[in-house]
């Protein structure tokens, strides 16, 4: 595919403006993202396989459970190399014939362990190269999506609204919070997700004001919130998406608060464009929630991009002084959360366009009741 091409020059690009001449790649959305090789990490201490990567060779090592996975997967760019008895040892040996002067990896992959491991391999072998952390390398290149990508992405939204619709014509108030969860994920998975973009928080009266809150054995109850967030994930690509519902009539607090996310989310949505700044467009969305007194009541970023990872580049928070281009593919999600009492989040997801933002969901928050208890 022409497109691996393009992101293997990039990633060049990058090893030569830093002097480094043999990069290591570890993740697993970094693997995928340039080669094509679908294969997962069970845990941080496994790793599938990994790339070497020069200005003239890209290679594949990994081993006799992915050989003919990855024979069909990868692109045409990449030599293939199955290690026989341990992956760190037999990359030394590749890296040695490659003979760099400096050698970069991914820190935020490569554990510790690993990282020991694999220089005690080089020290063995007498490579004698820098090693160099190196961050956001590949994850850079990916924050600017390809059309391709973009179409994946709203695919997989598609298919977590579309079961959300399903899923709220079945909700019913004796459920418990593990009840809705599972009963929305199994539909996700009818509408054919391939797994679920993270565990899914549907969170009742106080849990609600939990942002991250786990689903448990609580029945929901008229009069308060519930918090839904959600994604489906289908070829490699994310979705994610919060809603936030009242059962019953909202007094006029739960009314307020609600009334002050949306609008801090239309606000932000509204400063999107090309050449924005990142750190204005959270504090815009900030101070909307600020000033209809729930100052405080906001403590997470407002939103963060989607893409292979749930949660990549690029991070809109106070503090990333990101500028925003075009491509770029992220979550909107304002919220406010009352301790003992209940949280809201809306979150939709935007893709930066040269117009300004481009709203992908097809459903949007609003204040309304999933049924009239």
């Amino acid at each position: 595919m022409q497109n691996k091409k393009k992101r293997l020059d990039k990633v060049r690009k990058e090893l030569f403006a830093k002097n480094i001449e043999a990069f290591i790649v570890a993740s697993a959305e970094n693997r995928r993202y340039l080669s094509g090789f679908t294969a997962t990490d069970n845990q941080p201490d496994e790793l599938a396989g990994i790339i070497v990567i020069t200005q003239d060779q890209a290679i594949l090592i990994t081993d006799f459970r992915y050989e003919i996975q990855a024979e069909a997967e990868i692109d045409s760019a990449f030599r293939l190399y199955i290690y026989k008895k341990n992956l760190l040892a037999e990359t030394a040996d590749i890296i040695k014939k490659i003979n760099p002067s400096a050698i970069g990896f991914e820190s935020c992959r490569l554990t510790c362990f690993m990282h020991e491991k694999l220089t005690a391999h080089f020290k063995k072998k007498g490579i004698k190269a820098e090693t160099i952390p190196c961050e956001n390398i590949v994850e850079n290149i990916r924050m600017i999506k390809e059309e391709a990508e973009i179409k994946l992405i709203k695919n997989s939204l598609d298919i977590a609204e579309a079961a959300f619709a399903d899923f709220i014509k079945k909700f019913k108030l004796d459920m418990s919070e593990k009840e809705a969860a599972w009963l929305l994920e199994q539909i996700m998975r009818e509408k054919g997700a391939d797994e679920l973009s993270f565990p899914i928080i549907a969170a009742s009266g106080p849990n609600a004001a939990i942002p991250h809150a786990i689903c448990s054995d609580r029945l929901f109850k008229k009069g308060e919130t519930i918090l839904f967030d959600w994604g489906a994930k289908k070829n490699g690509y994310c979705s994610d998406i919060s809603r936030t519902f009242i059962i019953g009539k909202p007094d006029n607090l739960l009314k307020n608060a609600f009334n002050a996310v949306l609008e801090a989310q239309n606000k932000a949505i509204s400063l999107i464009k090309p050449g924005a700044n990142s750190v204005d467009i959270d504090n815009a969305a900030r101070q909307r929630i600020n000033n209809a007194g729930f100052k405080d009541k906001f403590g997470h970023a407002l939103g963060h991009g989607v893409g292979l990872n749930v949660h990549e580049e690029p991070r809109i928070n106070p503090i990333n002084n990101t500028i925003l281009k075009q491509g770029m593919v992220f979550t909107v999600e304002p919220g406010i959360y009352i301790k003992n009492y209940g949280g809201i989040r809306l979150e939709n997801m935007i893709a930066v366009t040269k117009k300004g933002a481009e709203v992908f969901n097809a459903s949007a928050p609003s204040l309304h009741n999933i049924l009239d208890y």
